[in-house]
């Protein structure tokens, strides 16, 4: 998933951007980090095998899974340990994956071998690239975004991925009832991603404010960070309404 502890410099400025936010920045920073021998192995030996390639074309679900059962979107899935337990755990929903951070693409590929999942696929690309150009309109039963890159200094503010318009993008490929659950440790990006799904027209809060801790969710590493360092989770749950 996009760093949430780490800063760094983005190769995006005079880049000629065709999506409809014209976007400067990013979301995320791609981090330098080492693949251990198993991840190398996992990404050079599965990659062709569980990794749909970024392509200016809208994706089939049905001929990717071999069924038709829902599927759900993560982005950012880090390590992806979580993400492999929730598709293990629900063998009759169908997952993708976004991530751009290599190790993890890797990492979690073993997951998926281990594991023998049927029902997870990744694309290691920018998720909102992929969502304007490969996921198709009410298409998706939710969106998973856990411990995404807060973006704490007020300056990068706008590359949080849950603001609008981003938000009305993730709504738009939300089928009617499709959700988006949203984890993080840092208060004051709960509180502004709470005011922008707020904002947002077509989708409601399944809860007053702040969402109980969902049992099914595993804990993610950037999780047990914050827990560490004595920070309180705050979790939000936003529905599609019904047309």
């Amino acid at each position: 998933m996009p760093s949430n502890d780490a800063d760094g410099n983005i190769p995006t400025d005079n880049l000629e951007d065709h999506s409809i936010f014209r976007r400067p920045v990013r979301t995320y920073v791609i981090r330098a980090g080492r693949m251990t021998e198993n991840e190398k192995r996992s990404y050079e030996e599965l990659h062709h095998v569980w990794c749909i390639p970024f392509e200016h074309r809208t994706l089939n679900f049905t001929d990717i899974f071999n069924n038709t059962n829902p599927v759900t979107m993560e982005i950012g899935f880090g390590m992806g340990h979580a993400t492999a337990q929730i598709a293990q755990d629900n063998p009759n929903m169908n997952y993708i994956g976004s991530e751009v951070h290599v190790p993890g693409v890797g990492r979690l590929l073993g997951e998926i071998k281990k594991r023998q999942l049927k029902n997870l696929y990744l694309i290691e690309y920018d998720a909102l690239e992929i969502l304007e150009t490969m996921i198709p309109d009410n298409s998706l039963a939710g969106f998973h975004i856990f411990f995404p890159d807060p973006w704490p200094k007020k300056k990068h503010h706008k590359r949080r991925l849950l603001q609008r318009p981003r938000t009305d993008l993730l709504v738009s490929k939300l089928s009617p009832g499709g959700y988006i659950y949203f984890a993080t440790d840092w208060e004051e990006y709960a509180l502004s991603a709470f005011e922008e799904l707020s904002c947002t027209e077509g989708i409601h809060n399944k809860y007053e404010k702040f969402a109980p801790h969902q049992e099914w969710r595993p804990r993610t590493k950037f999780e047990q960070k914050g827990l560490d360092a004595g920070r309180e989770i705050f979790e939000l749950v936003f529905v599609k309404d019904e047309e």
